[in-house]
């Protein structure tokens, strides 16, 4: 595996770690998606779980209304999205399918922001299109929808996981 062959070795150089347990990893990738329209039709939110699992190889978990809101109709306890948690070989498969193969099919792709990161070396980046990941059939997508995606590393600061993230071929914008 990439991580423990080359990466490894190439962070403790850079960042002289003392003991191997330093070297920052990947812990988690949680990949949400929003669908508010799942208030008026309760068929969108089978979609959307569907159209998740397809892209993450794992079953999401519904996601709820918190609180009830009027204005939009939302009472609490619908469901208004989906998620999933991944880890270990399925975190790193879906990484490097989103490096390689996701985000070069971005329309105007320049590099994903080198500011996303949270201070406590976790990144954060949205897609707005589903249907740059191939498990999507463009033909049964019925709606556009975006999702969020949040890496979890373990590292301290966020020059370590921006370096860790490099390693991982991630294209950052160079400003």
């Amino acid at each position: 595996m990439l991580y423990n062959d080359e990466l490894r070795k190439q962070l403790k150089e850079k960042f002289n770690y003392a003991n191997d347990m330093m070297i920052p990893k990947l812990e988690k990738i949680v990949v949400n998606v929003g669908c508010g329209e799942a208030v008026g039709d309760s068929k969108k939110i089978k979609s959307v779980v569907n159209e998740l699992a397809k892209i993450t190889g794992q079953h999401p978990v519904t996601t709820t209304a918190k609180k009830s809101i009027a204005t939009f109709k939302l009472r609490e306890g619908m469901p208004i999205g989906a998620k999933v948690t991944l880890r270990k070989d399925r975190m790193y498969e879906f990484l490097d399918r989103l490096v390689n193969i996701a985000l070069p099919r971005v329309r105007d792709f320049r590099g994903v922001s080198a500011k996303s990161f949270d201070g406590r070396g976790n990144y954060a980046m949205g897609l707005k299109e589903q249907i740059v990941f191939p498990e999507i059939d463009y033909d049964d997508v019925d709606d556009v929808r975006g999702m969020d995606i949040v890496i979890c590393t373990t590292a301290d600061t966020d020059e370590e996981a921006r370096e860790l993230l490099k390693g991982f071929n991630m294209p950052f914008k160079i400003n």
